[in-house]
């Protein structure tokens, strides 16, 4: 494949990559630094893509590389909050009502979500955010499926408990 259509395969994964490096590294910047120099290695094992759809394969380079570079870099107290405003798109309702509600649901699902342990919450945002399958998640953690079923169904059950807490007040 050229080097043109490269490219071009692996952009189209771009964000899906950064949102998986941001809720990874749970910092913009280190995202950022994480998904350059994933495409940077992406771009390098192009040739040994074997799959038609390059996502899973790009996802788990960037799941890699996030590992890797937190383990050389990370100071475990240094994170940020997830800033929802840089990846919801801007076609929301102007009813202020609609958008008060929706922002106290965005806040509550984020918080929730950050509560996960770090295998959970990556199970689930490649399941519900990203689209990938059962399958395809298995590839991208190297685990079984049985494992990526088992941890997006706690996952889902450990966000809709905090949620209900949420609602109660007791979080």
């Amino acid at each position: 494949m050229s080097s043109k259509k490269q490219h071009i395969a692996l952009i189209q994964h771009l964000d899906a990559g950064y949102n998986l490096a941001r809720w990874l590294t749970r910092n913009e910047q280190d995202a950022q630094d994480v998904l350059q120099e994933s495409f940077v290695r992406a771009l390098r094992f192009f040739e040994s893509l074997e799959e038609e759809d390059p996502k899973p394969w790009f996802l788990k380079i960037v799941r890699n590389t996030c590992y890797t570079w937190m383990k050389k870099n990370r100071n475990p107290s240094r994170s940020e909050p997830f800033d929802e405003e840089t990846h919801v798109p801007d076609e929301a309702p102007s009813d202020p009502e609609f958008l008060l509600l929706l922002n106290a649901d965005i806040a509550s699902v984020r918080t929730a979500l950050e509560s996960l342990s770090t295998e959970y919450r990556e199970a689930l945002l490649l399941r519900e955010l990203e689209g990938l399958t059962y399958e395809e998640i298995s590839k991208v953690a190297s685990v079984p499926i049985g494992t990526v079923m088992s941890r997006i169904s706690r996952a889902r059950v450990k966000v809709q408990e905090w949620l209900e807490k949420s609602k109660k007040g007791e979080t």
